[in-house]
């Protein structure tokens, strides 16, 4: 059988991809107000990076590419997570002073991970999806419209499946609903601002990969076919 090659870049990209969706898991239990009517919670400063990235992966290695990218920030994730609860577990020494502390912090992020995990492969998964669709449409043009439109699905489908599972009987019905609404807001203008750097750096990686330009035609978006890469 033959094996599937992976650039240099494209691995660099893969590992920042899985550090981003770790460290946005770990700070996502901290809510930060904006103003009387909006919260946000501190996750929103890194996991929207992640979604940019799976633009970038989509539009120039393919959305086969993508769905393996996503299932290895999945497996890292379950792998802090585990752990975690096990470091956690394990008995402190003499001098540690700090257990009722890390319980306070960490005992909820098998909840929040376990949500994560749920809205993470819905929502990076549907924004490659509609991503990888209409570049098949549409060709190489029209690559700001395919990012925007892409992240509103993500992001919409990540907020309503992670906050409610997330937080429901934690915080308030009106906080989670104000969360759903402000973070996919967010991080789509987000993803709008940064858009002159992220068609900056698809240009570059096309250049450094070279070769044809990658359109998906005839492939399978089965979203557990792994090692269906090339």
């Amino acid at each position: 059988m033959k094996q599937p090659k992976f650039s240099l870049t494209f691995l660099l990209l893969l590992s920042l991809f899985c550090i981003c969706i770790i460290i946005s898991n770990l700070i996502e239990i901290k809510t930060i107000d904006i103003g009387s009517f909006f919260t946000i919670t501190a996750g929103v400063i890194v996991f929207p990076i992640s979604y940019i990235l799976n633009d970038c992966i989509v539009e120039v290695y393919g959305f086969r590419k993508a769905r393996l990218m996503i299932w290895l920030g999945f497996a890292a994730n379950f792998l802090v997570s585990v752990f975690l609860q096990i470091a956690i577990a394990l008995p402190g020494g003499a001098t540690w002073e700090h257990q009722e502390a890390m319980v306070a912090i960490y005992s909820s992020v098998p909840r929040i991970m376990f949500a994560s995990f749920a809205a993470f492969i819905c929502g990076s998964m549907i924004n490659a999806y509609v991503m990888s669709k209409m570049k098949a449409k549409d060709g190489i043009r029209h690559f700001s419209v395919r990012a925007i439109v892409s992240t509103l699905w993500g992001e919409g489908a990540d907020s309503l499946i992670f906050f409610p599972t997330a937080f429901a009987g934690v915080f308030p019905w009106s906080t989670i609903i104000s969360l759903i609404i402000t973070q996919a807001i967010i991080k789509t203008v987000y993803e709008i601002i940064i858009l002159p750097v992220t068609i900056r750096v698809v240009k570059v990686l096309k250049r450094i990969e070279g070769g044809e330009e990658v359109i998906d035609k005839n492939i399978s978006y089965k979203w557990w076919k792994i090692y269906d890469i090339d």
